[in-house]
């Protein structure tokens, strides 16, 4: 079953523009959140995204603690995240709930092939 849905959370604005509008592009569904703890409060009333795109670095809630909220709630701890960072592999080696690391700056189509993977062909791809 494909789903479209997909979550950001990233606190620059025009990373979290750029990764919106090329997923929107691809035809996924895209909500965007600027800290985990927005992100956490978007969860239970949006359809469930196939994934979640993560930067660590933010204010209010960072991606490590995000990540951790989401590891305890049965419901979304089987939301696939895929971490968008500058950071080296040894800072994010004690996140377990991660599936895939995207350094920054972003190769789209990493990206792209990252989200197809937990989310399938978007219906923009399949009508061609």
């Amino acid at each position: 079953m494909k789903c479209n849905e997909i979550l950001i959370v990233e606190d620059d604005k025009d990373i979290r523009d750029i990764l919106k509008t090329s997923l929107e592009l691809e035809g996924y569904n895209i909500t965007t959140a600027e800290n985990g703890k927005v992100g956490l409060e978007l969860l239970p009333i949006m359809n469930k995204p196939c994934m979640i795109l993560l930067d660590l670095m933010m204010p209010v809630m960072d991606g490590w603690a995000f990540a951790e909220a989401i590891g305890k709630d049965m419901k979304l701890a089987a939301i696939p995240i895929v971490v968008v960072t500058a950071f080296s592999k040894e800072r994010t080696s004690g996140l377990k709930k991660i599936k895939s690391i995207i350094k920054k700056p972003i190769d789209l189509d990493l990206l792209l092939n990252q989200v197809r993977i937990y989310c399938g062909r978007a219906a923009a791809h399949e009508s061609r």
